[in-house]
């Protein structure tokens, strides 16, 4: 489905920001890419942006972009930028013919909302709004929102000034022609060219249709208070990953979207983040070869530290849409070595320490029993998600056999974290075939 962007404007609430609004960066990706990207994931696949002010650097940015994406994206341009949005809406009247999905460059949104509406059923001569019913949602700024009113899902009436509402505009449309034949009789027979003004004229004909989206994230990013609004609301998104555990949930999870929030300033990209948490562990396991307690104390704080940075692969990935199969796999793979450098390096320490062969038994059951508890993850992962226990599942991880090896080098107990390790991650695998060969 084509999609029709508006990025006319000259955003002077956010100039603090930076001087092109639709290129203005938040979190390391600028308003008008999220957009875009986030149309995409919802399944558009052609776009019409349509710029008014600094029209070369949002044409030049959006040709770079083009590239990246390997998609079209047609400049259009709006010389009377300064008036009224309907007249950018207007702008792409003679290429958008079928359905096609209409977008705001500053109102941000969950990729599930504009998948809902394109997927909404429409007559010729309609069109639908998403409309966040929400009325006490903490995002909404009510003093420049535009507020929607419904009934039995039609939109009734829609501006900002509304008293008696039932909902906010979330700026998602999804089109037919009709919405610039109305535009161009707002414009006729009231002198209004906003795309409010064009909704009301179909409202008033019952072709306006209200499609509810709430408790889906959207946010219309118009000045420094939404600004940070929206920055707090993609960060606390990343501390949702069903698969973590106890350790990354509450511990390591708070403290890597602080770090993520940083080096998604930077041209660092996930897999270079993998690695430098890698070669951490690596370091890690090298300290407790050494001997002595320091050094050992030195690499238990490193271990725990590569775990916190291992956190931040996906989560800038995620702020960034740079998630890719291949991440995924490069991070498990390098996860899997470190895994077994750190037992090997505390194996290592202790039998240097007391050579005895109960000491590499132990240390053997301990890294065969983190493998398998990591092979066994994903079947077991998929199992308790669709079919067993959604969103409830018992999870034990790669974050608490890190924890366990932290503790283990603190409190100067190596052969008992060795011990525990072996026989909780093998007890936990030996639970899971079970499970899955009761569910499977």
């Amino acid at each position: 489905m084509k999609c029709l962007i508006i990025a006319a404007g000259k955003g002077m609430r956010l100039r603090s920001r930076g001087d092109v609004k639709p290129l203005i960066p938040i979190l390391g990706v600028p308003l008008i890419e999220r957009v875009i990207r986030s149309a995409l994931q919802a399944g558009a696949d052609e776009f019409y942006v349509v710029s008014g002010y600094q029209q070369q650097q949002v044409g030049a940015f959006l040709s770079r972009l083009a590239d990246l994406l390997v998609v079209r994206i047609n400049p259009l341009i709006n010389e009377n930028y300064e008036k009224e949005n309907g007249l950018s809406v207007l702008r792409a009247r003679e290429y958008l013919h079928e359905p096609f999905l209409l977008l705001m460059a500053d109102h941000l949104f969950d990729p599930s909302i504009a998948r809902k509406v394109m997927g909404f059923p429409l007559t010729d001569g309609e069109i639908a709004l998403g409309v966040d019913g929400n009325i006490r949602n903490s995002l909404i700024d009510l003093d420049d929102v535009t507020r929607v009113k419904t009934e039995g899902g039609m939109i009734r009436d829609i501006g900002k000034d509304l008293t008696d509402f039932t909902g906010f505009d979330t700026g998602i449309f999804l089109c037919t022609s009709a919405i610039f034949n109305a535009l161009e009789q707002c414009a006729r027979e009231c002198h209004d060219t906003s795309l409010s003004g064009a909704v009301r004229v179909l409202a008033a004909e019952g072709r306006a249709r209200a499609l509810d989206v709430s408790g889906y994230f959207s946010i219309d990013v118009d000045d420094d208070a939404a600004f940070r609004r929206a920055e707090s609301v993609l960060l606390a998104n990343l501390r949702d990953k069903p698969n973590d555990g106890p350790v990354s949930r509450y511990f390591n999870r708070p403290l890597s979207v602080r770090i993520s929030r940083w080096l998604v300033s930077y041209r660092i990209t996930p897999n270079q983040i993998s690695l430098f948490s890698f070669l951490c562990c690596v370091l890690a396991a090298g300290l407790f070869m050494l001997g002595g307690y320091s050094t050992l104390l030195l690499g238990g704080f490193l271990a725990q530290f590569a775990s916190i940075i291992d956190g931040c692969d996906g989560e800038v990935a995620r702020l960034k849409f740079q998630s890719s199969p291949y991440g995924a796999w490069f991070d498990a793979v390098l996860d899997r070595y470190a895994d077994a450098f750190l037992l090997f390096g505390l194996t290592w320490h202790e039998y240097t320490n007391k050579p005895e062969g109960l000491i590499l038994m132990i240390g053997f059951l301990a890294i065969i029993g983190s493998f398998m508890l990591s092979y066994t993850a994903d079947k077991y992962d998929g199992l308790m998600r669709d079919r067993v226990n959604p969103g409830k599942a018992f999870r034990l991880g790669r974050d608490v056999r890190i924890a366990l090896i932290f503790f283990g080098a603190l409190l100067n107990q190596v052969f008992l974290a060795l011990v525990v390790i072996a026989v909780v991650m093998n007890v936990e695998s030996i639970r899971r075939v079970i499970i899955c060969r009761d569910h499977g």
